[in-house]
């Protein structure tokens, strides 16, 4: 694969990224493409191994170890060295619906078990996806491909997140008559929404809808199962349902004050803002963070994108908390190779907290105690103390000025409504349970589901894999084919 022992003699280099400074004024993305004279070095890079864990796709010790959606890593590696576009695209289609949203979004565990990571640095996957994607729009080569026939089967897919639009292109593939409900005035889900447009900018989630459009899928937006179409309509007009809702329910604190305004859940604010930047709706105060001191209490992405936007807002500070401890420089013992790296790293937020604001934001081992208001019954403080068992609690409590408070501690499943509807069974996560296992079929006939819904919160790769696979389910149910099976 590529050079021998390039991925020793070449030194790994990811997306270039713009200048922190510049790009927080502005709400464009901050990553740049990689040049195919770059593209090609770095597939350069793949090494001749012989176990791709970079396509595995499964979790170990509850994380995510190789590809979900098990790309074909290797083989556009090679097909990019040599200078072959068209095909190494064709082979980077075949597994993945979705690549313009995976390079940007997903978080790469396919980089964490690559096989040269664990002599020298892993090969930049995520770059060269992006590379090839790109690539393949800008010739002209990802196209509308209706099917050849159609089956009389009708499929109504809840929910257009990437489970959803996944699960839709693989059925309307086969033949099958898809229609996708969206209960907001736009299909995408959170790729729309949720991301901020600095990660993945709206015109590339519009440009795969009206693709998805032009291949015969049918999008019905404003669209609230439940109550502004019925369950029962739905069953009547349709061969099957397939849930791809989501994990919207977020998780709360319950903590003395959380009845003040000013506190928010954190999707809630990345919503707000998207719809800002697409239709300048005004931001409502809780909601717009400029001249504020701003609080994020929980450390994943979902606060990373928090902070990110409250910088772009123009915030006075802003502080990110994080229950447990700041993260080793290398691996530990307990996350070998091929687990992902559980490894300290200053992403494109913090980058941009540290040049524009003096300091990463992330504060470690943070409990929020109380939330304290003032006359006009607004979050003015909180009092925090220390999940460190060895530390006193109260020398450790500390009080931070907070104008916005931000919670973006995870979700806690699928929001109840439609699921009381269709009358499917969930466990205590909140989390659809299969009628058999692994089935994507619910306890009712003929209602699927998948994606978050269905799994949980979870990475954009494995909403991709979990909507095909209710895709095949799904055929398999309605035309009795394994055509779909992979």
């Amino acid at each position: 694969m590529g050079q021998l022992m390039g991925f020793l003699n070449i030194e790994k280099k990811n997306q270039k990224e713009r200048k922190t400074v510049e790009r927080v004024l502005d709400w464009n993305e901050y990553k740049i493409p990689l040049a195919e004279s770059e593209a090609k070095e770095q597939a350069a890079r793949c090494m001749d191994c012989g176990i791709p864990y970079c396509q595995v796709g499964t979790t170990i010790n509850r994380g995510t170890t190789g590809c979900p959606i098990h790309n074909l890593i290797p083989e556009w590696n090679d097909l990019v060295y040599h200078g072959l576009w068209k095909e190494a695209y064709d082979r980077l289609a075949k597994t993945n619906n979705f690549p313009e949203f995976t390079s940007k979004a997903c978080p790469a565990p396919c980089e964490g078990s690559c096989t040269a990571g664990f002599v020298s640095s892993p090969v930049s996957i995520k770059s060269i996806e992006r590379a090839i994607i790109d690539r393949a729009f800008d010739e002209g080569w990802v196209v509308p491909k209706p099917p050849k026939r159609r089956t009389g089967k009708k499929v109504a897919v809840i929910g257009s997140g990437p489970a959803g639009l996944a699960c839709a292109d693989q059925l309307n593939k086969v033949g099958h008559e898809v229609t996708v409900f969206e209960r907001s005035d736009r299909p995408g889900g959170l790729l729309m929404y949720g991301i901020p447009s600095m990660k993945i900018e709206k015109d590339v989630v519009d440009r795969r809808i009206h693709l998805l459009e032009e291949e015969g899928i049918i999008f019905k937006t404003n669209v609230d199962v439940g109550k502004t179409i019925s369950v029962q309509s739905l069953k009547e007009s349709f061969d099957a349902v397939v849930l791809c809702t989501g994990a919207g329910k977020h998780r709360e604190v319950t903590i003395e004050g959380r009845d003040l305004k000013g506190i928010s859940p954190a999707m809630e604010y990345l919503i707000a803002s998207n719809r800002h930047q697409l239709y300048g709706e005004p931001l409502q105060p809780d909601y717009d963070a400029k001249d504020k001191h701003i609080i994020v209490i929980g450390g994943g992405d979902t606060g990373e994108d928090c902070v990110a936007t409250a910088i772009r807002q123009g915030c006075k500070s802003v502080v990110q908390f994080g229950k447990h401890g700041k993260l080793p420089e290398q691996r530990t013992e307990q996350n070998p190779w091929p687990q992902h790296p559980n490894v300290f790293s200053v992403d494109y937020a913090y980058e941009e907290a540290e040049d524009v604001l003096g300091k990463d934001p992330r504060e470690y081992y943070v409990e929020t105690k109380k939330f304290i208001g003032d006359e006009a019954n607004h979050v003015s403080n909180l009092i925090t103390g220390s999940f460190k068992k060895d530390q006193d609690d109260e020398s450790a409590q500390k009080t931070w000025k907070a104008d916005l408070v931000l919670i973006a501690i995870g979700f806690q499943g699928a929001e109840d409504k439609i699921f009381e509807d269709f009358e499917v069974s969930r466990d205590s996560s909140g989390r659809v349970i299969d009628a058999d296992t692994r089935s994507y079929q619910t306890s009712q006939e003929g209602i699927f589901a998948a994606g978050d819904a269905r799994r949980g919160a979870s990475l954009i790769v494995w909403a991709i894999e979990e909507g095909r696979k209710a895709a095949a389910a799904v055929d398999l149910y309605l035309d009795k084919k394994l055509s779909l099976l992979h």
